[in-house]
């Protein structure tokens, strides 16, 4: 579907913006899986004082939605409406400063940062390697991996608020527990600044590279997913912690399709795009995952999967739970 094309208004309405803004564009491949509709208008920030101009000279009542790599995004078939601000080129820089610190770019890849550490000799941040996504991503839904999660790493980010004010918040003020963030939705971050400790890179190295190896044994990294599906209802650490995908096979959900959407047979907490599944189908999927699952434990899984944009006309996911308004 068409959106009305607003993007010469908001041009207008912003005479020295130096980013690019194009309309209905699609959306789909910048996504891991390769699904969804277009964006009313998608804007690309050219740098961090760009992106405050904008969000300080954006019309009033025009809907804002933020992605970075798309790996942990499920655009729906009927796109997004108002803009999508892709965090890229502008925020991709990666620095290692003194006391073993780094600082990096929202749209930098989690492993990147983590390869750029162990170059510096910087330990601690190799569970990134882990992490399929961006660094936004991981500020906003402290992400984690192999026992480690950005709230303990992190030192403070910085942000641009809704009024196009630059902000920093220490990580006190980020409300991070687990896979989930207290921070104001009206934030876009645009830095993070990680606290790392002494290492050799060669043992760091060959620490990322076991997660490398252990990722492709257990996990469908190079099918059409978007990561962990859901979080696990307990955080680790958690005596008889439950986990998602356990509860997902015993409910009898591995290798379940609907469409060209199907459970991961490897890992059943991840959903796969066979070649052809809409982004309904993968959302229909996953509610039928979390109805069969609440069915044989009592337990309700939530989405880790960031789910925006709105269905296609004659599109109607029957949610297994009424109070999701995701």
């Amino acid at each position: 579907m068409a959106f009305p094309d607003i993007a010469e208004d908001l041009k207008a309405a912003m005479p020295e913006l130096r980013g690019r803004l194009q309309s209905n564009q699609p959306l789909a491949s910048l996504t891991w899986f390769r699904v969804g509709g277009p964006a009313q208008v998608l804007y690309a920030p050219a740098d961090v004082d760009d992106l405050a101009y904008f969000r300080a000279n954006l019309p009033d009542g025009v809907p804002v939605t933020v992605i970075g790599l798309g790996s942990n995004l499920l655009v729906r078939d009927g796109g997004v409406e108002g803009v999508v601000i892709r965090m890229g080129r502008g925020f991709n820089e990666v620095e290692v400063l003194d006391d073993h610190r780094v600082r990096a770019g929202v749209a930098m890849s989690d492993a990147r940062v983590a390869r750029a550490a162990a170059q510096a000799g910087i330990a601690g941040l190799s569970f990134l390697r882990g992490v399929p996504g961006s660094i936004g991503g991981m500020l906003r839904m402290n992400a984690g991996a192999y026992g480690t999660e950005a709230a303990d790493v992190l030192i403070s980010t910085e942000a641009i608020d809704g009024a196009g004010n630059k902000v920093t918040l220490n990580t006190d003020e980020m409300g991070l527990s687990y896979r989930h963030s207290e921070a104001p939705a009206d934030l876009i971050f645009t830095h993070a600044l990680l606290q790392g400790r002494p290492g050799d890179t060669d043992a760091i190295l060959a620490e990322m590279d076991d997660i490398t190896e252990r990722r492709e044994e257990t996990q469908p990294v190079k099918s059409r997913t978007g990561g962990s599906t859901f979080a696990n209802p307990d955080p680790p650490g958690t005596p008889d912690q439950r986990k998602a995908w356990k509860l997902i096979d015993a409910a009898g959900c591995r290798g379940l399709k609907v469409g060209d959407a199907q459970v991961s047979e490897m890992h059943c907490n991840f959903l796969i795009n066979l070649g052809d599944a809409t982004a309904h189908d993968l959302e229909t999927l996953g509610e039928t995952v979390r109805a069969r699952v609440f069915e044989t434990s009592g337990i309700k899984l939530r989405w880790e999967i960031k789910r925006i944009g709105q269905s296609a006309p004659g599109q109607d996911v029957r949610r297994a739970f009424e109070e999701d308004a995701a």
